[in-house]
């Protein structure tokens, strides 16, 4: 058995210039990325960054492996080529709110609904960065904007509701303020077979800056987001007192020790239970804190390996095929 070689970050930074804005979060999320990669286990050579348009799309040039960006909201086609012409690829995606859920949001469903073997990360600014600041699929209502002079009047994507309905097996968040955070997701998500997509509440210093701000900021995120354990209960809070209960017909915060609650009685975290994957789809800062780690994770087939199974079984009982014969079959003619 070939020995995996042992990477650094510096093996994954490319010699290309970053040319984001100073202050963005996307040098976060790429630094983390690029540590993720020394932990994964794979040959960089079988690692492939695929992107759409935006700019979290820059991505590829900055990651020191294979790479294609290629055209606004198509990122997944072109992922799921690559996965069905070699299986064998760790290939991640990377794309923004825009790009993944307005031109690409068809594509990002479909993609997600066939489970397969891709990680997908998704910026989330909740702004168009790369084309000056138009709202997006995930900008809240009231967000004036150059193409809402007068505020949005849509209702925004949930991207964890967008994506568990569509059938997604592994579903994680996470922020741009939280290195280790995030490389923990990265190695998650890799670990999983089949179709891993995480949502990272990025920070776009120009045109949205501080709009996660209220769970992304080291001082507030320990009072305001709850890191979710697969079989640990829901707590969160900086004293570690708040919690989440079911209160009979829907769920609640509570403080642990008040009206006698204790731990015992708070819910515990299943990433294989779909309705707690759609509750957590639903919690919003300020009533709720925002849910981050894996939200979902399940075992379903994957997408790829049964093409290839497909494939297989109608080789063996029809034999290979032969192009050339098969391009002459039926009424042919020739133009002269």
């Amino acid at each position: 058995m070939t020995e995996m070689p042992t990477y650094k970050k510096k093996d994954f930074v490319s010699d290309q210039e970053v040319k984001w804005c100073p202050g963005c979060g996307d040098y976060a999320i790429l630094s983390s990325v690029q540590l993720a990669m020394t932990k994964i286990g794979k040959d960089k050579k079988d690692i492939v960054f695929i992107s759409g348009i935006g700019c979290s799309s820059r991505f590829p040039y900055y990651m020191d492996t294979y790479g294609m960006h290629t055209i606004h909201g198509r990122a997944p086609g072109f992922a799921t080529g690559l996965k069905l012409a070699n299986p064998n690829l760790e290939v991640w995606l990377v794309t923004g709110d825009g790009d993944g859920l307005s031109i690409g949001g068809n594509h990002l469903i479909h993609i997600l609904r066939r489970n397969i073997n891709v990680n997908i990360i998704l910026f989330n600014n909740e702004i168009y960065g790369l084309t000056k600041g138009q709202y997006s699929p995930t900008s809240e209502p009231g967000l004036v904007t150059k193409s809402s002079p007068y505020g949005s009047i849509d209702r925004p994507f949930s991207i964890a509701s967008l994506a568990i309905g569509a059938g997604v097996t592994f579903f994680a968040k996470t922020i741009d303020t939280d290195p280790k955070h995030m490389i923990e997701v990265f190695q998650k998500a890799s670990e999983h077979k089949g179709t891993s997509m995480i949502e990272v509440y990025q920070n776009c210093v120009i045109f949205n800056d501080k709009v996660h701000d209220e769970y992304t900021n080291r001082m507030k995120r320990d009072d305001t987001t709850l890191r979710l354990e697969d079989g640990k209960p829901m707590i969160f809070g900086k004293e570690k007192n708040k919690g989440i209960h079911w209160g009979g017909d829907k769920p609640e915060v509570v403080t642990i020790g008040e009206n006698g609650i204790s731990e015992s009685d708070l819910m515990v975290h299943d990433e294989k239970d779909i309705f707690k994957a759609h509750m957590y789809s639903a919690f919003h800062h300020p009533e709720f804190p925002v849910p981050l780690g894996v939200l979902r994770q399940v075992e379903r087939p994957v997408y790829e390996e049964s093409v290839v199974n497909q494939i297989n079984q109608v080789v063996e009982k029809k034999g290979p095929g032969d192009m050339s014969k098969l391009l002459k079959s039926g009424e042919t003619w020739e133009v002269k």
